[in-house]
């Protein structure tokens, strides 16, 4: 090891889902420059699952419960370790806040124009200038190539072949039971999404499911997760028998359902970009946010926007609901766009 290199080190990225899939690849970066330090998580506990499935973690350690309590046990936690250095790929007070208080030597972050709250450069002893308008991984990679002495540089301009998301394999029983119902080759299609301004409609849906099924004989996997069955099942009950409602999923069963899958439809949530993790073709439908900041990032897959017409960016609810921009993309264009990804393979 460099005498220089970092013995410890904690990245905070709280969540979300998308987030922290987006951050894998700088982490991993650090971790091949700096083989032998110990490198911490601290993460939010609905995304701790996750993290269990990343090799290159000495320790995850999950936040407290939202008090007074659960913020100073974690922050005992990590005083504990005595870092040398706290990495924040989050950009929010409250990361920054969490990085500051575990004492580090160096406390890392994006520099202003980055940040999605301005005020969280006030805890950084440093910031990184990253540059805007490039999707969130480069940005990740652009911070880690900073810290890294020079001539072990982490890439940031990396093809997408290179980049590495390292989850683990497992057991799946979700996938063992898909397997049983007699689904071989399939799709997955994933119609929920956290905000209401990112859902497109479940009887379009079914129009691709069924477009799948004609044009490549494929069943469609319609993923659900909490709140969700009912959409879900609205799907398969209008997709005409070519599509089969998944099991209940855990984050492991995802990454191992779209690992599985022959191709992967969804707006723009978490489970789109564990399939990208798992270098499966996805189509992806964006409405209010922009897939040039988080959207696929193999040039390979599509991405069918409406970015530029929408007036809602970011708006959890659309804000002019007589012309919701994602209703105008089409089943047709959908379809098209599954063939150009797929290469017009059957």
């Amino acid at each position: 090891m460099n005498p220089s290199d970092p013995a410890r080190v904690l990245v905070v990225r709280l969540g979300s889902l998308g987030d922290l899939i987006h951050a894998l690849p700088a982490v991993a970066a650090l971790r091949a420059s700096w083989p032998r330090a110990e490198i911490d998580w601290v993460v939010e506990r609905p995304h701790a699952e996750l993290l269990a499935l990343v090799p290159l973690l000495s320790r995850v350690i999950v936040m407290g419960e939202r008090n007074v309590g659960g913020w100073m046990s974690t922050v005992r936690t990590l005083r504990a370790r005595h870092y040398d250095m706290a990495i924040d790929l989050q950009g929010l007070v409250k990361s920054a806040v969490i990085a500051r208080l575990s004492r580090a030597r160096r406390v890392v972050g994006f520099d202003r124009a980055a940040l999605r709250e301005p005020a969280a450069r006030f805890f950084y002893t440093e910031t990184v200038q990253v540059g805007e308008g490039r999707h969130v991984i480069d940005k990740n990679l652009a911070l880690a190539a900073s810290l890294v002495a020079s001539g072990e540089r982490p890439g940031t301009a990396l093809r997408p072949s290179e980049l590495s998301f390292p989850l683990r394999r497992t057991d799946s029983p979700a996938l063992d039971s898909l397997r049983a119902q007699g689904v071989g080759d399939f799709a997955v299609i994933n119609p929920g999404a956290a905000w209401p301004n990112k859902r497109w409609p479940p009887e379009k849906f079914a129009g691709v499911a069924r477009a799948i099924h004609a044009n490549h004989g494929w069943t469609s996997v319609v993923l659900w997760g909490p709140g969700e069955e009912s959409v879900a099942r609205a799907i398969v009950d209008q997709a005409s028998g070519t599509a089969v409602l998944a099991p209940e999923t855990t984050l492991a069963d995802l990454v191992a359902i779209a690992r599985a899958a022959r191709l992967f439809v969804s707006g723009d949530t978490g489970p789109l970009h564990i399939a990208g993790a798992t270098a499966t073709p996805i189509v992806a439908l964006f409405g209010p946010t922009t897939p040039t900041r988080n959207g696929p990032w193999d040039d390979r897959d599509v991405s069918i926007s409406r970015y530029e017409s929408c007036v809602c960016h970011y708006k959890r609810v659309c804000q002019r609901p007589g012309a919701w921009c994602l209703d105008a993309i089409t089943v047709d264009e959908v379809d098209t766009a599954v063939t150009r990804r797929l290469g017009g393979a059957s």
